[in-house]
């Protein structure tokens, strides 16, 4: 099958981000570790990190992974970038063993396919994307009624669980901090694959970066990557770090996967939405079969 050029570029901008972004897990948690052992860890609120060189290099890898991922989105449909996140746990499965000795025994490697494998049926069954030709299209589709509702249950669910549930319960239940993690991530895809178009756009000669709607996607980025990166520390410093890749690129993909639906509201067809659901109980099998090893 012969691929775009625009897909192939997409395709090879995804692969070089699951890369840096797996092994940003593994840089990060060691310079975490480093830190935690002279001053407050990050998992019951410290911030020492902040002044560990070898953090710093993780975050470079998981910015220049993410900025590589963002690219991605501007040239390949999210059908076919998303499905390629699952590298990351491989390489950060591969690192963790050799370099942080993180063991996982049969069960739960056999979770971590099970995660893998449901994300991938869900994400290759999700409908195809809309061509989309400026930001304001968009915004436009985020402003219907389907869409705000997620929006509100997606905000609303990740206050809860930064400020209703303990910190206590937080603190030893791997799924409070990689779902706060996730759910946000599954906002910014959205505004991510808005800045792409604006900016492939604005490369082509129709300026959309000084467009208010380009502004709103903005910010929006850069709240959801702040909070991102501070419950993702949290979780790295506390769980094994091959337990915490798989459960946060499940939970991040079928999110991700869901915001895209409701957005664009593809019609499909009964067999796709079987096989989505089937997707759906393989990853929720392996994660409880990765967080009971």
């Amino acid at each position: 099958m012969n691929l775009p050029d625009d897909n192939i570029k997409g395709l090879a901008l995804a692969v070089s981000s699951s890369v840096f972004i797996g092994s940003s897990f593994i840089i990060k948690k060691r310079g975490l570790r480093i830190a935690g052992s002279h001053g407050v860890r990050a998992g019951i609120g410290g911030y020492s990190y902040l002044r560990e060189p070898l953090w710093w290099g993780g975050m470079l890898a998981l910015i220049a992974g993410e900025a590589a991922n963002f690219a991605a989105y501007a040239f390949a449909p999210a059908i076919l970038v998303t499905p390629l996140g699952a590298l990351s746990v491989i390489v950060s499965a591969v690192l963790a063993h050799h370099l942080l000795q993180e063991r996982l025994n049969i069960f739960g490697a056999l979770g971590c396919l099970l995660c893998i494998t449901g994300s991938l049926v869900i994400v290759l069954h999700a409908p195809e994307e809309r061509p989309l030709f400026s930001v304001a299209q968009i915004w436009t589709l985020a402003m219907r009624p389907a869409f705000l509702l997620y929006v509100a249950v997606a905000v609303g669910t990740t206050l809860v669980l930064i400020w209703v549930v303990p910190s206590e319960r937080a603190t030893t239940n791997i799924f409070i901090y990689v779902a706060i993690c996730s759910i946000v991530g599954s906002l910014s895809v959205v505004s991510c694959k808005a800045l792409g178009i604006a900016l492939k756009l604005t490369f082509g000669g129709d300026n959309q970066l000084m467009r208010l709607e380009t502004a709103y996607c903005i910010v929006i980025v850069a709240v959801c990557v702040v909070t991102q990166m501070n419950y993702l520390n949290k979780a790295l410093d506390l769980f094994n770090t091959a337990i915490v890749s798989p459960i946060y690129y499940v939970m991040f993909t079928t999110l991700t996967v869901a915001a895209n639906v409701i957005l664009f509201q593809e019609v499909q067809q009964t067999a796709d939405v079987v096989t989505q659901l089937c997707g759906f109980v393989t990853i929720v099998a392996g994660t409880f079969l990765l967080h009971a090893t």
